[in-house]
């Protein structure tokens, strides 16, 4: 398995990602976003897994700021939310090709089944 968790260090569900994956001793790679934003390329790959939709924080201050609610082209919401990374939700977890939004216990319970 190869577990990269995007997140904050503010982020309590980031956090409860931190602790899953400890508990089982499962390594993982933590990329703080406020410290070192998402490349384009792992954005991409993070797309092909999970919905643009699913990866906006419609709560974050930035959302209304930046009209997110209104803009219905998928490309230009991910353009947009590239170039703002805080109004992404978090964690993003990765495993290879897999990814997943939020706490997701379940699903990654089924990556270490399948391992």
């Amino acid at each position: 398995m190869n577990i990269q968790i995007f997140g904050t260090k503010k982020c309590f569900d980031t956090k409860k990602a931190e602790r899953f994956f400890k508990e089982r001793n499962i390594k993982f790679q933590f990329i703080d976003l406020n410290e070192k934003p998402m490349s384009k390329g792992e954005f991409n790959n993070i797309i092909k897994a999970v919905s643009i939709n699913e990866l906006i924080n419609t709560k974050a201050k930035e959302y209304v700021k930046l009209n997110f609610n209104n803009i219905r082209s998928a490309e230009i919401k991910a353009e947009l939310l590239l170039k703002n990374q805080k109004v992404i939700n978090t964690p993003i977890v990765r495993n290879g090709k897999e990814a997943t939004v939020g706490y997701k216990a379940e699903e990654w319970n089924r990556w270490i089944e399948n391992n």
